[in-house]
């Protein structure tokens, strides 16, 4: 009985760590992804975000992970454990999006 409940907690364990390890894996090919597309010669403009776009605290935490200064700025000071503010002056992403 003993040996069942260990197996038991080991494969729960196991379980939950492999669930965490598909989602840094999601995590890191779409970052990938991002940063290896190639520009086009020419290069071509944004669109723009609409200005109520709701945010919601998703786990997001560093610059690279973000679509512009606004949601930058946004997570900055509604979301716990962001770090876009190296310098602590309330700008956050000032080398990426809020120079």
């Amino acid at each position: 009985m003993k040996n069942l409940i260990v197996l038991l907690m080991l494969a729960t364990l196991g379980w939950y760590g492999f669930g965490k390890y598909q989602q840094a894996s999601r995590q890191v090919t779409a970052e990938q992804a991002y940063s290896s597309e190639v520009p086009s010669e020419r290069p071509t403009a944004r669109p723009e975000r609409p200005v109520s776009k709701t945010y919601t605290c998703d786990g997001r935490t560093h610059c690279s992970q973000m679509t512009s200064c606004e949601e930058a700025t946004w997570f900055l000071q509604h979301c716990p454990g962001t770090e876009m503010d190296g310098n602590n002056d309330g700008i956050p992403c000032e080398r990426q999006w809020c120079k």
